[in-house]
């Protein structure tokens, strides 16, 4: 069966909503034969910068030697980015073989990512992989994803998002994520708000979890001259160039780095060369990533309050005459907080409607930029809004894709002539 039409059955789970919670996840992999235990885990939580850390650590063990997975979420163009092999997307034919299967294993309530978190079990397993790079979704010991036993877990900066689900505030939101580490093994983390900070302390100090924080056991800096300087645990890489773009990519570089240490402290083999190729050959689509062309367009999936405010430190790295916005999010976020961090910068907003089901209409969200006294105009589809900023930019303009994943998703898509398919989890 295509890969399309098994999709068609598993975005019908979608129906179900988030149901926080391990059990039927469990349940679903005790049929599987549980193949999570088949291969090391390294769990990655957090709210901003997972997908990147785990790109970079995943790139430094994969220059290694290592089989490396890496599982991730969402998607921005094809399902198959969610399950990396040796940095490869799961073949569509392989891949919907496996889901087909699992569907029919499947209790009736399961879920859209409790399924596809079994599914990146079963592929990695199948495929023999030694180390897979687990993404948590957005939560933390009630994420499907706790259902795997990591030997190690890095926390990215945690903040609010999702507070519906985890929290109203960013120590309850920790405790959530925090709850993933697994009683005796190492955390590595992110720079906190304090907050965070004293709950995370607090977590490892009561689980005997050694705690390597940047900022204390490791350090990062930027040169003059772009460059950046790893200061470690046991030892400094000078005159870094991550693979990925963007200022806010030094955090996530140090905890890849410092991650990559710990392992080797374990008896894992990976040499300063792999270390230092592994963070410039490093590559995760839709973050900072920089279309050439006239005009020059900038793709960022930033969708929250922290992640706009670290987008719009490094906009600071580009040089250009108007930035011209196309932007559109879901309904369910902070508009004012989100936006804030980058009315500065605005030239011009084009807003747009997301091809998602709970999409602020981009109506809505032109009212806001014109009430900041920043010229908008609503385009509906985010194809519209694309073209129509490009139509109106000059050469030496620069347009930016931010607001939603999904909007950067679409552009990427409109880009590669590829359909874009709105029903994601």
């Amino acid at each position: 069966m295509p890969l399309a039409d098994v999709l068609e059955k598993l975005y019908a789970r979608r129906r179900f909503g988030i149901r926080p919670g391990i059990e039927r996840v469990s349940n679903l992999l005790g049929r599987l034969g549980n193949p999570e235990r088949n291969f090391r885990t390294i769990h990655v939580a957090g709210t901003n910068g997972k997908g990147s850390t785990a790109a970079f650590l995943s790139s430094i063990l994969l220059q290694s030697g290592q089989s490396i997975a890496q599982f991730s979420s969402p998607h921005l163009v094809h399902f198959n980015e969610r399950f990396k092999i040796n940095g490869i997307d799961y073949p569509s034919d392989k891949l919907a073989a496996k889901l087909n299967y699992i569907l029919q294993l499947a209790a009736d309530d399961t879920t859209f990512f409790e399924i596809t978190t079994a599914l990146a079990a079963q592929i990695f397993s199948d495929e023999g992989v030694d180390v897979a790079v687990i993404e948590a979704g957005m939560g933390g010991q009630s994420d499907a994803t706790a259902t795997f036993k990591g030997e190690m877990t890095i926390l990215t900066p945690i903040s609010l998002d999702h507070t519906d689900y985890l929290g109203a505030t960013t120590e309850e939101i920790a405790r959530e994520k925090v709850g993933i580490i697994r009683p005796g093994t190492a955390a590595v983390c992110a720079k906190q708000s304090d907050g965070a900070g004293i709950v995370i302390e607090e977590y490892c100090r009561k689980n005997k979890c050694p705690l390597y924080a940047l900022g204390s056991e490791f350090s990062v800096t930027w040169e003059n001259t772009g460059k950046l300087d790893y200061h470690g645990i046991n030892l400094d890489l000078p005159k870094l160039t991550p693979g990925i773009r963007g200022r806010y990519q030094s955090e996530n570089v140090a905890v890849a780095l410092a991650a990559a240490e710990i392992l080797a402290e374990g008896g894992m083999n990976i040499t300063l060369s792999a270390l230092t190729k592994g963070i410039e050959n490093a590559c995760w689509p839709g973050r900072m990533e920089l279309i050439p062309g006239s005009p020059r367009i900038l793709l960022d999936g930033a969708h929250n309050p922290a992640g706009a405010s670290a987008l719009a430190e490094s906009l600071r790295d580009y040089s250009y005459a108007r930035l011209l916005m196309v932007t559109g999010i879901c309904n369910d976020k902070d508009v004012e907080r989100i936006f804030e961090p980058l009315i500065p910068h605005i030239d011009a907003a084009y807003t747009v409607t997301p091809a998602v089901d709970r999409a602020l209409k981009d109506v809505e969200l032109s009212e806001y930029f014109l009430n900041k006294g920043i010229l908008s105009q609503p385009c509906g589809s985010v194809v519209a809004g694309i073209c129509k900023a490009c139509g109106d930019a000059s050469n030496d303009d620069l347009v930016l894709i931010c607001g939603s994943l999904f909007v950067v998703g679409e552009v990427k898509a409109w880009l590669e002539h590829e359909n874009f398919i709105g029903i994601r989890g």
